[in-house]
């Protein structure tokens, strides 16, 4: 498999060609925000953790690269990668659990409550920190269209690595290595943003009954639909926001 820096070489080249042709100045800036930004820090993680992912991966017919799906739930506080196969199916890859995350169950509403987000959230590579004070981290993207028309606030909402969190989902330095490694793979491989659902517990019937007295049940039922739907179809849901709700559109 390409070499992590072979890749970057090779999108150089890339641009490269496309300034002496003279594309569209809106082309390169398109091709340029795709590229991960890099440290050495970040650099060194790839090449350390991307080998023996590759291993893993082929063992589960899977390959390094392919585009990611990112699914938390805070209780069990875990996160959980799926990645898409050949049928065109996102398949459960790895699980680790989240090593710190402040707060409780239910939704961040504003800045410095110490509660971490909840809802469906996507990550460009523009959002990803490879000199994060938390080793590696990416941002969450909080408020997303739905957390704003709700007039919800805060900012700077991440997963990292070390294991300390006010409102964010900190990881420890290795895991967040390997999820890092994953995304950016699939960055170079050229998918777009990488979604990240944020749930408060597995959104069985038997959990959302347990907790419908919740002044958030409602919230959580809005959540709900997405996370069925994955479980049903493999496939990734659609969400948009209309009327500050969440409008989960039905899987093809």
């Amino acid at each position: 498999m390409e070499t992590h820096r072979a890749s970057r070489q090779r999108v150089s080249r890339a641009l490269a060609a496309l300034c002496a042709a003279v594309i569209l100045p809106a082309l390169l800036a398109t091709a340029a925000a795709q590229t991960v930004p890099s440290s050495r820090r970040s650099d060194t993680a790839y090449a350390s953790a991307s080998p023996k992912l590759s291993r893993d991966l082929a063992k589960q017919g899977l390959v390094l690269g392919s585009p990611v799906y990112l699914r938390i739930t805070k209780e069990p506080a875990e996160l959980t990668a799926f990645i898409r196969a050949d049928d065109g199916t996102f398949k459960r890859f790895r699980s680790w659990p989240v090593c710190a995350v402040s707060g409780e169950l239910g939704p961040k509403m504003r800045e410095g409550d110490g509660q971490a987000p909840e809802g469906f959230y996507a990550v460009k590579p523009a959002q990803m920190n490879p000199a994060s004070s938390y080793h590696l981290s990416f941002n969450l993207g909080f408020p997303n269209a739905f957390d704003r028309a709700n007039k919800r606030t805060g900012s700077f909402l991440m997963v990292h690595g070390a294991c300390a969190s006010i409102g964010c989902f900190a990881m420890t330095d290795p895991v967040i290595e390997e999820i890092w490694t994953l995304m950016d793979a699939a960055f170079e491989n050229g998918q777009s943003d990488v979604k990240v659902h944020i749930f408060p517990f597995p959104m069985t019937a038997q959990n959302l009954k347990a907790y419908a007295d919740s002044d958030h049940a409602a919230f959580w039922a809005s959540l709900a639909l997405a996370w069925t739907q994955f479980d049903e179809t493999g496939q990734v849901p659609r969400v948009s926001v209309s009327q500050a709700k969440y409008q989960v559109r039905t899987v093809q």
